[in-house]
C-alpha cells in the first residue's frame, strides 16, 4: 500500500469531520503523517479538535519541509496559513506580519500562484483589524481578483466580507448590508468549506451588532447555530457562544445570558489569549445586569488583564457601587483614549466603536447632575445615529437626549424623549432597556409632581427587571415606589407570609399561601434552604459546598466534592508546555517587527508591535508561579460558583413541574453567582421555615 492509501482513511475522517479519529488513524501511520499530506490533515484535525497550538506547529512543519523540498509555493502557502490560524486565534499582528513576510519573499518572482490570493486574504483582515481600511480595502480588491482567477474560493469570500463591512465603517451602511447579505445565501447554500463558512458567519454577526442592529444579528445568530450543529470546528463554536449571550444580554433573561458566557469561556479558554477577555468582559456584562457586583468585577478586571477593553462595563459597575466620580473618569478615559487592540469581534476605529461608551456616560453624568457631560454624549450619540441608522443606536441616543433633558430641568422633553425610548426599546424586544428607559421618564413625573404617572413607570420597570432577572435594578426600583408613599404606612412593617421549605429524609415539604407540594430532595434545594434560613445575607459558593459536604471552606475536601459533581479537576493550565514554546517563537517575530517598524518610522505599527510584547511576555510570566510551577484558571471558586448555580437551576426546575408559581417566586428571588442570597421583597416580606 502506498503512502496515498495509508492515508485515504484519515482524509475521509478529515472530511467527515471526525477529528479524533483523523488524529488516531494519524498516529498509527508516523511516516505518513509527516509527509507533506500528512501534516496538512493533522493541522486540520488538531484545529477541528481544539488543539490549536498543535494546528500552528504543522502547518510550522509543512512550511519547514516544503523548504526543505524546494515547493516555494507550496511553502508560501503554509506560511500564509500559519498567518491566517494566529490572526484568527491570537490577536497578534507582528507574528502574523512575519509570517505573511516569509510568503511574500519565496514569491517575489515568477507567475501569481494560489498562495498570492491566500497572503491578500490574509493582509486584507490584518490591516482591517488595525484600523487601516484604505489598505485593507486595497487587499480585499486583490484577494477577490486573485481569489477568482487562481480558484481560491476562501480568498473571495473573505475578500468580499472585508469589503462590506470597510463599506459599512465608511458610512455606506445600506451598500455594506447588501453585500453582507449577498454573501450570506452564498454561505447557506453549503458550497464554501466549513473553516471559512464559520468563520464568516461570526463576522456577519459581528457587523450587525457592530451596528447595534439586533434584529439582524439574532437572525445570523440562528443560522450558524443551524450550521454549527455538525459542521463547526475549533473555537467557531465558542464564539458564537460570546454571541448568543451577547444577544441574550438585551432580548432574554440574565439567567440564560450567564450559563450561554460560562460555557463560551469554558469552550473558548484552551483557543483565545489575548480575546479571551471578549468572552470575559461580556460575562461580566452580565453579571453586573444581574446585580453579582463582586462577579462582575472579577470577570471584567480579568478581561482587561487578557488586554481587552472592559468598558462601558467597569464604569458602570464603579456607579453600581457608588463611586460616580471614578466611572465618570473611567468612562471618559476610554472614549478620549480607545484600546488600539487588533480586533474583529469589535469595530476596529471610528464612532462605532465608541457609541456604547457615550450611553454609559450620558447615565454616569445624570447620576452626577453633570449637564455639559450628559449633554455632550447625547448630541454625539445623536449624530452617530444619523449616520449609521439603527433602531438600537436611535433609541439609545433618546435615552440619552432624556437624561440631558431632566438634567437641565426640561421635564417636557425628558418624558417625550425617555416615552419615545421605551416604546423603541419595546419594539427591539429589549426588556432591561425598556425599563431602565422608564427609570428616566419616572422621575421626569415625579419632579413635575406627577406622583400617579412616576408610580405607573416604576411599578412596571420593576416587574420587567424581576421577570429579567436583574434583581438589583429591581429593588432599586421598588425603593423609588416606597419613596413616592404619601407617609400613611410609615413606621409599620409589613405583615410576613409563612412558607415551608424543610427536609424531611429524602423528601422536601414545600408549602407557601395554599399551595403544598411534596419533591425528591436535592442537593439545589440544600443550597436554597441555607439562604431561605437568613434572607438578604450574601453566601460565597465555597462556604455553599463546604456546608453542605459538612467540611470547612478551603479545605481538600471542597475540591474533592466539586470532583465529584463533574465539575473539573484542579483548573487548566494557563499555558502548557507547547503554547509556551510557541509564545518564545511568537516574540521573536515581535521583536523583528518591532525592529523594522523602528527603521519605518511607522510609529502606529510599533505601538500595536510593542502591545503584542508587553501581552506575551506578561503571559509567559504570569503562567509560572512559585518554583517554576505552573499556574491554572478554573480553580476550586470558579467551578464552586458554576456548580451551585446549576444545582439550584436544576432543583427549582424540578420544582416548577409540581408548583410554577412557588418556583417562579424563588426563581426572581434567589439570585446566584460568587456569592448567592435570597432577596425578600421588601413589600410582602416572607416567613420560611426550614
Amino acid at each position: 500500500m502506498d503512502d496515498a492509501d495509508l492515508l485515504d482513511e484519515p482524509r475521509a475522517a478529515v472530511e467527515r469531520g471526525d477529528w479524533q479519529l483523523a488524529l488516531d488513524l494519524l498516529a498509527d501511520r508516523p511516516t505518513e503523517a509527516t509527509s507533506a499530506e500528512g501534516l496538512e490533515l493533522g493541522a486540520s484535525a488538531a484545529y477541528g479538535s481544539g488543539d490549536f497550538e498543535a494546528a500552528v506547529s504543522a502547518w510550522e512543519d509543512l512550511h519547514e519541509l516544503l523548504l526543505t523540498q524546494g515547493d516555494a509555493p507550496g511553502a508560501a502557502r503554509a506560511a500564509a496559513m500559519v498567518a491566517m490560524y494566529l490572526m484568527m486565534d491570537t490577536g497578534l499582528m507582528a507574528p502574523v506580519r512575519g509570517w505573511l513576510a516569509r510568503a511574500e519573499r519565496l514569491l517575489d518572482e515568477g507567475d501569481e500562484v494560489p498562495a498570492d490570493a491566500l497572503i491578500a486574504m490574509v493582509r486584507t483582515y490584518e490591516r482591517f483589524m488595525c484600523g487601516d481600511m484604505a489598505a485593507s480595502r486595497v487587499h480585499s480588491t486583490r484577494a477577490i481578483e486573485l481569489g477568482t482567477r487562481l480558484d481560491v474560493q476562501p480568498a473571495v469570500v473573505i475578500g468580499r466580507v472585508a469589503a462590506a463591512r470597510i463599506e459599512i465603517f465608511e458610512g455606506r451602511v445600506d451598500e455594506g448590508l447588501d453585500l453582507l447579505d449577498e454573501v450570506g445565501a452564498l454561505l447557506m447554500s453549503h458550497q464554501v468549506d466549513p473553516l471559512t463558512t464559520g468563520m464568516m458567519y461570526c463576522e456577519l454577526i459581528c457587523a450587525a451588532q457592530g451596528l447595534a442592529l439586533h434584529d439582524r444579528a439574532i437572525e445570523w445568530t440562528e443560522v450558524m447555530d443551524r450550521w454549527r450543529g455538525d459542521a463547526a470546528i475549533g473555537g467557531i463554536n465558542g464564539r458564537c457562544r460570546v454571541h448568543r449571550a451577547e444577544l441574550l444580554r438585551v432580548s432574554g433573561t440574565c439567567d440564560e445570558a450567564e450559563e450561554e458566557a460560562l460555557a463560551a469561556c469554558e469552550e473558548l479558554r484552551p483557543w483565545m489569549r489575548r480575546e479571551f477577555g471578549w468572552p470575559l468582559a461580556e460575562l461580566g456584562n452580565i453579571l453586573l445586569r444581574k446585580g453579582d457586583l463582586e462577579g462582575a468585577e472579577q470577570a471584567l478586571l480579568e478581561a482587561q488583564a487578557h488586554s481587552w477593553c472592559p468598558q462601558p462595563g467597569l464604569a458602570l459597575l464603579r456607579l453600581a457601587q457608588g463611586d460616580t466620580d471614578t466611572a465618570a473618569t473611567l468612562i471618559a478615559d476610554a472614549i478620549a483614549n480607545p484600546l488600539a487592540i487588533p480586533s474583529k469581534e469589535r469595530p476596529p476605529f471610528g464612532d462605532l466603536r465608541i457609541a456604547p461608551f457615550l450611553a454609559a456616560q450620558a447615565e454616569i453624568a445624570d447620576a452626577r447632575s453633570d449637564s455639559v457631560t450628559v449633554r455632550r454624549a447625547a448630541d454625539a450619540l445623536k449624530a452617530i445615529a444619523e449616520t449609521y441608522p439603527s433602531p438600537s443606536l436611535e433609541a439609545s441616543a433618546s435615552v440619552a437626549a432624556a437624561r440631558a433633558a431632566l438634567v437641565e430641568g426640561d421635564l417636557d422633553t425628558a418624558i417625550e424623549r425617555g416615552t419615545s425610548a421605551i416604546s423603541a426599546w419595546a419594539d427591539i424586544g429589549a426588556p432591561f432597556e425598556t425599563a431602565a428607559a422608564r427609570l428616566v421618564v419616572a422621575e421626569a413625573h415625579r419632579m413635575a409632581g406627577n406622583v400617579v404617572g412616576a408610580r405607573i413607570e416604576l411599578q412596571t420597570a420593576q416587574a420587567a427587571f424581576v421577570a429579567f432577572g436583574a434583581h438589583r435594578s429591581a429593588e432599586q426600583a421598588g425603593r423609588l415606589v416606597a419613596a413616592l408613599d404619601d407617609g400613611s404606612t410609615a413606621g409599620h412593617e409589613p405583615e410576613r407570609a409563612v412558607a415551608m421549605f424543610r427536609s424531611d429524609g429524602g423528601t422536601r415539604t414545600v408549602s407557601y399561601g395554599d399551595a403544598h407540594t411534596t419533591v425528591r430532595d436535592l442537593q439545589g434545594f440544600r443550597y436554597v434552604e441555607r439562604l431561605l434560613a437568613e434572607p438578604g445575607r450574601e453566601f460565597h459558593v465555597l462556604d455553599l459546598v463546604a456546608g453542605e459536604q459538612g467540611t470547612t471552606r478551603g479545605s481538600d475536601a471542597v475540591d474533592e466534592g466539586l470532583d465529584q459533581i463533574g465539575d473539573g479537576g484542579a483548573g487548566l493550565p494557563l499555558l502548557d508546555d507547547q503554547a509556551r514554546e510557541a509564545y518564545r517563537r511568537r516574540l521573536v517575530d515581535v521583536e523583528e517587527d518591532i525592529e523594522e517598524a523602528s527603521r519605518l518610522n511607522d510609529l502606529g505599527r510599533l505601538e500595536l508591535a510593542q502591545h503584542d510584547r508587553d501581552y506575551l511576555i506578561a503571559e509567559l510570566s504570569g503562567a509560572i508561579g512559585l518554583g517554576g510551577r505552573n499556574r491554572s484558571v478554573g480553580g476550586t471558586s470558579e467551578r464552586a460558583r458554576t456548580s451551585v448555580t446549576r444545582s439550584i437551576r436544576y432543583a427549582l426546575g424540578r420544582l416548577a413541574e409540581h408548583d410554577a408559581g412557588l418556583a417562579a417566586h424563588l426563581e426572581q428571588r434567589v439570585r446566584t453567582g460568587t456569592y448567592c442570597v435570597y432577596a425578600d421583597d421588601p413589600l410582602t416580606p416572607v416567613m420560611w421555615e426550614t
